[in-house]
């Protein structure tokens, strides 16, 4: 695709593992993030080689993990994330496949002007899709909708992101938010932990498509109150996203465990 541009390539390390020449701390980080990438792949919520989750590295504040550019998410290993300053500059790649330029636009903006985000997740989902392309946005019909109501910045097409300058355009519409629908194009999540960011992201994809069913043969849909949007937030936010999080590594051991090589 001619859009797309590749940055970077592998370093060699005389023979050593990557896992022997990071810090623990990266490697965990590492070893997180793949996890989400295949939770991602399980759940189908990918574009083939498409999209990125990135994250921060804790205590390297300017430096980002996210997957290369050319492999499926459930191919995504703790080994093959690419290591990369908030500019996109590549510090590690074992894999010598660079990153998807236009992606880290998007990612790196978010990580530079909020410092209380670690994560960002962004999917281009059909339900996604739709509901970026509704006027309206996404409805408070179901009580996963009930999350981000209020809660939730919308950011205009302006093409593929190849242009700098969007970026501010992009954080504003993100203000505080920790989810963002990117119009005619797609969902994003932002959060301090991959856990909370990729549960955040699950109930998001939930909510439009439950939206795109239920405005199927354009029927009158009931909408939640005020009233009920707030409890269910409350809930919500009481909630800890580790004990999902703990879940769902268990399966994915179960039957892909090598995303932490």
């Amino acid at each position: 695709m001619s859009h797309i541009f590749t940055m970077g390539g592998g370093v060699k390390h005389d023979g050593q593992s990557l896992k022997e020449r990071v810090s623990e701390v990266e490697w965990n980080a590492r070893v997180e993030l793949a996890l989400c990438y295949r939770l991602i792949a399980h759940f189908g919520l990918t574009d083939t080689i498409y999209n990125h989750i990135s994250y921060r590295i804790p205590g390297e504040e300017e430096h980002l993990l996210l997957n290369p550019f050319g492999l499926l998410y459930e191919e995504v290993t703790a080994s093959s994330l690419i290591k990369v300053d908030v500019e996109g500059n590549i510090l590690d790649d074992t894999t010598g496949l660079g990153i998807n330029k236009a992606g880290f636009i998007i990612h790196g903006a978010i990580h530079e002007a909020r410092p209380d985000v670690n994560c960002v997740l962004h999917t281009h989902t059909d339900a996604g899709l739709a509901v970026a392309a509704n006027a309206a946005g996404l409805l408070p019909i179901s009580q996963p909708a009930a999350l981000f109501m209020n809660r939730i910045g919308y950011h205009d097409y302006e093409g593929i992101v190849l242009r700098m300058d969007e970026r501010q355009r992009l954080v504003k519409n993100l203000g505080a938010y920790n989810f963002l629908i990117l119009r005619n194009h797609g969902l994003l999540t932002a959060g301090a932990s991959i856990a909370k960011t990729f549960q955040w992201m699950l109930i998001l994809q939930q909510a439009c498509s439950v939206q795109v069913k239920a405005l199927a043969g354009n029927p009158e849909l009931t909408e939640l109150t005020p009233a009920a949007i707030e409890e269910a937030q409350v809930a919500h936010d009481q909630s800890d996203a580790e004990v999902d999080w703990q879940a769902l590594r268990r399966m994915i051991d179960r039957y892909a465990p090598d995303y932490r090589d």
